[in-house]
């Protein structure tokens, strides 16, 4: 019987946890999975030992203010493990809470993977070295990463990334839109303010205003459609709705972003998981974030950033083809500007659909298979 540690802190990596555990149990059916566990991970059979919610903390100084919280779930995983010790550990991506403890576990002699490479291409480059002590292989999603972690000395493999195994190349436009009940010929725009409350009260206002600039500019009615994870961002997202925008007619959606983003023609979305399945969705989109005042001081201030784009659209392909917008420059007018010039251009939405379909093509490898089979050959050679 294999026993494997993993843990998870968000919605986007309990997908990735998920379907890993879904392949290795093809592949051994004598696999126990614990740790931390959203619910796709708990409904594949992974014990939880703590919420994942409690570790799902964006942003320096909201990190700052659950640090001790997270120093304590962090050290009782620990104890946990090394009193128990698995056949290995799985951090999934949460790499400033993941990274130390495989660093910890390792040096008592349990193998580990770190799922996800940490963006340290990005920013926060000297993390690399922390990387390559913590980990004995690292599982990258994107093909770049594969070059820079080589680089660095760093074992890793690039096993692809499951959404672009799990969305087709062609969708269903006209059932998705039957579904939600949305007009079959009227332009829809998918309105993605984030996964998380306080990416709601960043950009929701920003988001509506941008929208309603959009329905004043069209002649034809416009119609917008709004996904929201769980009735904590729904609650967000309605009240500043009310307050800025009652007039607005919206479709609120409770399942998640797919569905949405299948029924439409157009997508404003936060910069985060949702821009890369808005890509392999080959949906045109135009993309923002903010960050806390302070939070982006300390980024800017330091010069934390080490790449020109926010967007995985954009870092995919190497240049601008979603426009995107960060901090002050994230305003209605501004927003509301690039998406009217997509709506009047269908040469540019065609040449990002081409460009969309060619990096769908070059991430679609079966991920979590081969992220399974990369598992237990670290367990086989640590035997």
């Amino acid at each position: 019987m294999l026993r494997i540690g993993i843990v998870a802190n968000e919605p986007s990596g309990d997908i990735l946890g998920a379907g890993l555990i879904r392949e290795l149990r093809k592949l051994r059916d004598d696999i126990l999975f614990e740790g931390v566990a959203g619910p796709l991970m708990m409904a594949e059979g992974c014990r939880t030992l703590v919420s994942m919610e409690r570790l799902s903390v964006m942003g320096l100084v909201e990190v700052v203010k659950h640090l001790p919280d997270l120093l304590a779930i962090r050290r009782s995983l620990e104890r946990h493990f090394r009193r128990d010790p698995p056949d290995l550990f799985v951090g999934i991506d949460a790499p400033d809470f993941n990274i130390g403890l495989e660093r910890r576990l390792r040096r008592a002699g349990i193998p580990t993977v770190h799922y996800v490479c940490p963006t340290v291409w990005a920013w926060r480059p000297k993390r690399v070295g922390k990387l390559r002590a913590a980990a004995d292989r690292v599982l990258c999603i994107f093909p770049f990463e594969e070059a820079f972690l080589n680089a660095h000395g760093v074992p890793c493999s690039f096993v692809g990334h499951p959404l672009a195994d799990e969305i087709p190349a062609q969708t269903d436009r006209a059932g998705a839109r039957r579904a939600l009940g949305l007009d079959p010929d009227r332009t829809a725009l998918a309105v993605l303010p984030g996964s998380r409350v306080s990416e709601i009260e960043a950009l929701a206002g920003c988001f509506l205003g941008a929208a309603q600039r959009c329905q004043a500019a069209v002649e034809e009615d416009l119609q917008f459609v709004v996904p929201l994870v769980n009735e904590r961002t729904r609650r967000a997202f309605e009240a500043i709705w009310r307050a800025q925008a009652p007039d607005l007619p919206l479709t609120l959606v409770p399942s998640g972003s797919r569905q949405a983003l299948v029924a439409s023609d157009l997508v404003l979305t936060a910069s985060g998981t949702a821009t890369l399945e808005a890509l392999l969705l080959k949906r045109p989109m135009v993309v923002a974030y903010k960050l806390s005042p302070l939070t982006y001081w300390i980024v800017s201030r330091f010069k934390l950033v080490k790449t020109p784009f926010i967007a995985m659209a954009n870092l995919l392909a190497g240049r601008e083809i979603a426009p995107e917008f960060v901090q002050q420059s994230a305003t209605p007018e501004a927003l509301a500007a690039a998406l009217l010039e997509l709506i009047r251009s269908p040469a540019r939405r065609e040449a990002f659909r081409e460009e969309a379909e060619r990096l769908h093509r070059s991430m679609r490898l079966d991920a979590s298979r081969k992220a399974a089979l990369a598992l237990l050959a670290v367990i086989e050679a640590r035997k």
